[in-house]
């Protein structure tokens, strides 16, 4: 690109550009995952919608790969691109709260634990993430689940209207109402059909305090508290969300010092509903006793619901180096939990999780045909999300990755959760993440992209 023409987006720009020699650029470019290391060309903090119109048009009449950034937190490191312009949108943090109406507006560059605490202010809440840093944009974009959600279903269940910059540079409104070709689309096709600038979503009286916390058991109590966890949660309320997962015990000042890097089970739940009936409800998880042996930790009580969703924002830190593998799941067979087991006990890094998400309840009650997200049979999302500080040992912990996922294969329900998908998953990995609804999201990409502009993101190709 000539300088001229550089210099004309910036003069056409209310927010920063940032090129390679200019300071904040490698700042700007770091993303959540540590081991994505991309170099644009062009960063464009935007500072509003006008700003993403320019830098689309720029990208498209110039030929330039585009990557869209919101909170940075995607696996696969998708927001940040080589050689061509990175849309920023981490600056555009507005939101809205209508307490009456119970809806929330929010741009782009809101993360969940931000949307959280305007909500929470009147007791409301939308099923977000389970780490209050991430991004709301690509978590929503792709679906969206979290402790909320089987009482309300995914996140794209709770949007009413998407706003969307094109790749043809128009700003449309996705609603039941208005192009609701498109917002079908949004509603789990990621960032394939364009540039999201405002999210208005359905809020629902949650908290602000909520019965919630962990039980923590030693590694050699694994599988029956994987027994008992799969029994107590085919029975659950929808509106317990529940997960469970396994990994090396971090220095946690509610973890005894003696278990410090031991490997440790554990079950976390959260009861969207008063806090005297989750206290019934997670009576018999707290009783549980294994082999005599009652839970090392207990943090299961009242609490503030945003402290709940950033409890493990401290075991997936910004800048470790991350690989992930995921399946959904049918249920958790005793074959299954074995083999669970028995890669656990190879796990070398401290940083890793291993995690099953409950779904069902809500999600499972939505047509599949609904949203562009779909699989909503499954029972249970199986995440190997492996993590680790030093670069060098990346080919240890992938194989590893790979080797435990391979395992898991026989016992997946088909489908795949496409925020879990890391960068080298492949076509027709995407292909199963939308299953039926495939065809219908490549007509719509052939319609709003067909020259794939957006096509740094678990990629729709358009047959045009």
């Amino acid at each position: 690109l000539s300088e001229r023409k550089v210099s004309g987006l910036v003069s056409r720009l209310r927010g920063e550009l940032y090129r390679p020699d200019q300071p904040g650029y490698d700042q700007a470019r770091r993303v959540w995952n540590g081991m994505i290391d991309r170099r644009p060309a062009l960063i464009a903090r935007c500072s509003g919608v006008a700003d993403v119109i320019e830098a689309v048009n720029f990208a498209r009449d110039h030929a330039l790969p585009v990557a869209v950034r919101g909170g940075g937190h995607n696996v696969a490191g998708l927001a940040v691109c080589d050689d061509g312009l990175m849309i920023d949108l981490s600056a555009l943090k507005g939101i809205h709260i209508d307490p009456q109406r119970h809806i929330a507006r929010a741009q782009p560059g809101v993360l969940w634990g931000e949307l959280d605490r305007e909500s929470q202010l009147f007791g409301l809440a939308t099923p977000g993430g389970f780490v209050s840093t991430t991004g709301i944009a690509g978590l929503t974009l792709g679906g969206g689940f979290g402790w909320l959600s089987r009482k309300h279903g995914f996140t794209v269940d709770n949007l009413l209207a998407v706003d969307v910059v094109t790749a043809d540079g128009r700003f449309l409104t996705a609603s039941q109402d208005e192009h609701p070709d498109l917002f079908w689309g949004v509603r789990g096709g990621g960032g394939n059909f364009g540039v999201a600038t405002s999210f208005q979503y359905q809020l629902h009286p949650v908290g602000p305090t909520v019965m919630a916390g962990l039980l923590l058991y030693p590694f050699d109590l694994a599988a029956e508290v994987l027994e008992f966890y799969r029994d107590f949660s085919a029975t659950a309320p929808d509106a317990l969300g529940t997960m469970a997962f396994l990994r090396h015990a971090p220095p946690a000042p509610y973890i005894p010092k003696a278990m410090h890097g031991q490997l440790v089970v554990a079950v976390v739940v959260c009861y969207a509903g008063s806090v005297a009936e989750g206290e019934a409800v997670v009576r018999p998880l707290k009783a549980f006793a294994p082999q005599g042996h009652p839970a090392l930790v207990d943090t299961i009580s009242p609490k503030p619901y945003v402290v709940h969703q950033a409890f493990l924002d401290a075991a997936v830190p910004h800048g470790n180096q991350y690989y992930w593998k995921s399946e959904y799941l049918a249920g958790i067979e005793d074959q299954a939990i074995g083999t669970i087991l028995a890669h656990v006990e190879q796990l070398a890094s401290p940083h890793t999780n291993v995690i099953l998400f409950q779904l069902g309840g809500t999600i499972s009650r939505v047509s599949a045909a609904e949203t562009a997200a779909a699989n909503r049979a499954a029972a249970y999302v199986l995440n190997i999300a492996s993590a680790w500080a030093d670069p060098c040992e990346a080919e240890q912990h992938i194989a590893w990755t790979r080797t435990f996922w391979s395992a898991m294969r026989p016992f997946a329900s088909g489908g795949v959760y496409v925020n879990f998908l890391s960068g080298d998953e492949g076509e027709a990995r995407v292909r199963t993440a939308y299953g039926p609804n495939y065809a219908q999201l490549v007509a719509l990409k052939n319609k709003y992209d067909p020259g794939n502009l957006f096509h740094i993101n678990q990629n729709i190709r358009p047959t045009t």
